[in-house]
Parts: C-alpha cells; sequence; structure tokens
C-alpha cells in the first residue's frame, strides 16, 4: 500500500535512506552521505503534503517526494515543456533489503498516475551520473536524460536530469 507519510514516519525514514546510502557506498556509488539526505527535507516534505511511503505488512520498505515545487537547481536545465504544472520526484528510496521487488517501479507508477489525473505536463526528477542503475531504471520508463546538475555538499559528479512528458 502506498500512502502519505505521517511524522512518525520520519525515523523509519532516515532508516531506509541510510541503509540505502550505506548500500551504494559498498559499490562505490557516492551519492548520499553524512549531509544528504537527513531529516530536514523529509520533515518539510511532510510538511508541503509531499511525502509518500510503501508499507508491506505495517513494515515501511521506502519512500518517495512527489512535489510541484521546482529546486533552484533546475533552473538553468533544458526540460522539454514549460515550467508550468510539473511534478518533481525527489528521494526515491526502497530498503536494500527489498529491491529488486518492484517496489521503486510501484512508486514511480504511483506518482505518473497522480501527474496524469492531475494533468501535468510532465515528471522531472534527476539522479546521479554515477548511479547507472537509477539511470537505467528511469529510461525504461521512457525518462529523457536532458542536462546536468550539480549538488557540490553530495559530489564532485554531476547529477543527471530526466523528464517524462505526459
Amino acid at each position: 500500500m502506498i500512502r502519505k507519510a505521517v511524522p512518525s514516519d520520519i525515523q523509519n525514514i532516515l532508516e531506509i535512506t541510510k541503509a540505502c546510502a550505506a548500500d551504494m557506498i559498498t559499490k562505490n556509488i557516492f551519492q548520499w552521505n553524512a549531509f544528504y539526505p537527513n531529516k530536514t527535507p523529509f520533515i518539510k516534505d511532510l510538511e508541503r503534503d509531499e511525502l509518500y511511503v510503501i508499507q508491506i505488512a505495517n513494515k515501511i520498505l521506502g519512500c518517495i517526494t512527489i512535489s510541484t515545487v521546482m529546486d533552484e537547481e533546475y533552473i538553468p536545465v533544458s526540460w522539454l515543456t514549460s515550467n508550468e504544472n510539473n511534478i518533481y520526484i525527489h528521494r526515491l528510496a526502497v530498503h536494500p533489503k527489498s529491491q529488486s521487488k518492484g517496489y521503486a517501479q510501484k512508486l514511480m507508477a504511483f506518482d505518473e498516475n497522480q501527474a496524469i489525473e492531475k494533468n501535468c505536463k510532465s515528471i522531472r526528477l534527476d539522479t546521479f551520473s554515477q548511479n547507472q542503475r537509477n539511470q537505467k531504471f528511469y529510461t525504461q520508463r521512457g525518462y529523457k536524460k536532458l542536462g546536468c546538475i550539480y549538488f557540490p555538499k553530495q559530489s564532485e559528479h554531476p547529477f543527471y536530469c530526466y523528464e517524462l512528458v505526459l
């Protein structure tokens, strides 16, 4: 079941993202670190009513932020659609022990269905340039790789921006 997150979910979400960060590091993917993600963006997501979790048998296995707010880092990107009525995906995470079971696919399908219901023009996101698995995941879902942006507190490597036109 996918549902909106509640304040009591934050600790579980942080445990999931820390486990994901540790798992990525073992694969030489230095996408997430001690600075990001942390509690602050998840609290903001919760306050904006944009944070969702996937829960199976009363256990939270993953999360996704589905936002209508464009981060300033995205401004220079040459998007395929105009900067109005778009959805932005952030902090998609599934606990490493629950990966490769279709939960990320379910979270993305949920997001895509919501965007279609709201008549959004597109869905936008970024993923780490060193994370080949994520790049393949989004490309297979029909997202087009556009440009790159940088998050210096996370990595010296770029993050690739993707967009799915609806």
